[in-house]
């Protein structure tokens, strides 16, 4: 083969391409994913720092609670439950004083003459209706009245919760017509949808405040 054909032969084999250096490209997922977790990290701090205020400022609107010192001063005098106190001023007024329709005055909605009978009771012989717009006059009057429905009914806090919303001479005639007390029952034989209603909220309110409470309460 002559040199011109040696040429062509060669030129007719092609050769590769030259290599090119190709750089790994680096996925965007690991600086998204630091990130993230930069974000979910102050997000944190920032939920560590609001949660307490937060929880206790939706507790307060939920679940009130004011004067718990006299709540406490007057269960540990008459040897009350403090959350079951504050279950039923929450129940009454939501730990706003009002006077009723009815004539109940203050946190704990006491009627004069549930107060009189209470003044009488207690030696209070200086009673004056205005004092019931007092929170710890109220607190107590209401207080000394739950004490005695305890005693009046051997101590069952639903029954006592029910005389003091239906009234003690309604459950005593709604006791006699279930045929005694062993017989009654106070989710059939209460035939005031209200009071009913009361005795179970009433219940619901006080583990409520035992649990989100204790300090405060003295629990």
């Amino acid at each position: 083969m002559s040199t011109t054909g040696k040429s062509r032969a060669r030129s007719a084999i092609r050769r590769p391409p030259p290599r090119r250096t190709v750089q790994a490209r680096r996925s965007p997922w690991p600086r998204r994913l630091i990130g993230l977790a930069l974000v979910a990290a102050i997000a944190g701090v920032g939920y560590l720092i609001v949660r307490e205020p937060f929880g206790e400022a939706v507790r307060d609107v939920t679940l009130p609670l004011r004067h718990e010192d006299v709540i406490r001063q007057q269960a540990r005098e008459k040897g009350l439950d403090p959350a079951l106190i504050a279950a039923i001023i929450y129940e009454e007024t939501r730990f706003r004083p009002r006077t009723s329709s009815a004539g109940a005055e203050g946190l704990m909605q006491i009627v004069p003459e549930t107060a009189q009978f209470i003044a009488d009771r207690s030696g209070g012989t200086q009673f004056e209706l205005r004092d019931l717009g007092t929170p710890q006059i109220n607190i107590q009057y209401g207080s000394f009245y739950l004490r005695y429905l305890l005693q009046q009914y051997a101590g069952d806090e639903d029954l006592a919760v029910a005389a003091y919303n239906g009234g003690e001479t309604n459950l005593n005639d709604w006791i006699a017509a279930a045929g005694g007390l062993e017989a009654f029952d106070v989710g059939d034989d209460i035939p005031f949808p209200e009071t009913r209603e009361y005795v179970e909220n009433v219940a619901e309110r006080r583990d409520e405040y035992a649990k989100h409470y204790r300090k405060e309460l003295g629990l």
